[in-house]
């Protein structure tokens, strides 16, 4: 079941721009390959500025080449691959560049990204995976200010929320997620620095057979301190799936690098380590080894959860906070809970004891003191619209990847864009 070899994976299309100097480099599934004048590239902007909101636009444009609801709706809503033409419920363009946060402005590292989905690191070179295009790019601070194209992943199939999702490096080995027309799915690719730039050598299926649909996909991989890794795994519009263990439907999975079952699981012989979700997103973990997922809900409630290896997190039984006079001492009720038109949480990091979470349809960056970790602050409303993932950096920053052209968000000129913030955002 776990572990079947596949094809090499050639990449298709072209490369997307940066903003903090990016290599183009000669992949070992590809050539790369100059970027096609029909779509806009991606650039790395680091350049030490810091863009202050009203300016932002004009600063950018001059740098960089002219760029091109609720996440998780239910499947009577339009798919995410047509923009919705009614209004919106979130903030316009404009005004997210009239808004002033009231903090430091974050400075651009990367912009003119296309459905960015994920971010990972290896060693010096920042990669991003594009959803709808399938591609993995590349970031490196020592080359000129591009990205480049390091691969397309074989077999991608972008519909709904599916397609290149999640990625996450551990060692000399890049694993992402993806959707195909069959299944989800989690391959391994081996990494190494080529005289170009990172090269991806063949792909390893290490795990297939996750239920696939347009809505409700999970995508999000993370290795923890222990050397597993984690992955989050929607129930694909199967509510039912959520409470069955044989199904890796409604979970987070746990494996070891070669996708095989570790040890000490809580279900023997099974990659589920908990289960009972509507479709987490979103994994961190604290100094102290305790665990952190977010989750979108329904209608009701999305959830910031602490994992505890077996548990069950109630869905569909219980959206939120179990209500009544004896809720059901089986299930784990989540730390803090949030109306999705104010939240549905996606990625999220921590730093310096601050637990950070990405929100699309609420399109802030909600922080949370693990300290204290029933309530949250909330910075950025509306100002950079959709936020999709959260990452501490190897040095230790905080990024923020913005998700506003996978048809649901309202564009600005460079985006989608990642955006270095400020330590203190969020303090009081």
């Amino acid at each position: 079941m776990w572990g079947q070899a596949r094809g090499i994976s050639r990449p298709e299309g072209a490369p997307p721009m940066l903003i903090r100097g990016h290599n183009t480099h000669r992949s070992a599934l590809t050539a790369a390959r100059p970027f096609p004048q029909h779509l806009s590239q991606p650039t790395t902007l680091r350049a030490a500025q810091t863009l202050r909101r009203r300016s932002a636009a004009v600063i950018i444009l001059a740098l960089t080449l002219s760029g091109c609801s609720s996440d998780d709706p239910d499947s009577s809503l339009p798919s995410p691959s047509a923009p919705d033409t009614q209004a919106s419920s979130g903030p316009s363009r404009e005004s997210r560049t009239d808004v002033d946060p009231g903090v430091d402005d974050p400075e651009v590292v990367a912009q003119n990204l296309q459905a960015p989905w994920s971010v990972a690191f290896y060693k010096d070179t920042v990669l991003v995976s594009e959803r709808d295009s399938g591609r993995i790019l590349e970031l490196d601070d020592q080359r000129p200010a591009q990205a480049r194209e390091v691969a397309t992943v074989a077999g991608v199939s972008a519909s709904g929320e599916g397609g290149l999702l999640g990625l996450s490096v551990h060692g000399d080995s890049l694993y992402a997620y993806s959707t195909t027309e069959t299944d989800n799915r989690i391959q391994r690719f081996p990494l190494k620095h080529g005289s170009d730039g990172v090269e991806l050598g063949a792909p390893e299926t290490i795990v297939d057979g996750i239920a696939k649909a347009d809505f409700h996909n999970g995508g999000r991989l993370a290795f923890c301190p222990d050397g597993k890794l984690y992955a989050t795994v929607g129930d694909a519009g199967n509510r039912s799936a959520a409470q069955d263990r044989e199904s890796f439907s409604g979970s987070i999975l746990r494996m070891n690098p070669d996708g095989s079952v570790p040890d000490d699981n809580p279900f023997d012989g099974s990659l589920v380590y908990t289960y009972g979700h509507r479709n987490p997103q979103g994994l961190a973990w604290g100094e102290d080894g305790t665990m952190y997922a977010s989750e979108f809900g329904q209608d009701t409630w999305d959830e910031l959860n602490i994992i505890e290896a077996g548990g069950n997190y109630g869905w569909p039984e219980v959206e939120g906070i179990s209500k009544g006079p004896a809720p059901d001492a089986d299930l784990i009720d989540p730390v803090q809970q949030w109306s999705p038109d104010q939240a549905s949480p996606s990625g999220m990091a921590i730093s310096e004891g601050t637990l950070f979470i990405a929100n699309l349809r609420g399109q802030v960056l909600r922080t949370v003191a693990l300290s204290d970790v029933a309530e949250a602050d909330v910075s950025y409303a509306g100002q950079f619209g959709r936020l999709r993932d959260v990452v501490r950096t190897p040095s230790g920053e905080v990024w923020v990847l913005t998700n506003n052209t996978d048809g649901r968000g309202d564009p600005a000129a460079a985006d989608d864009r990642i955006l270095h913030i400020p330590a203190d955002v969020g303090a009081d």
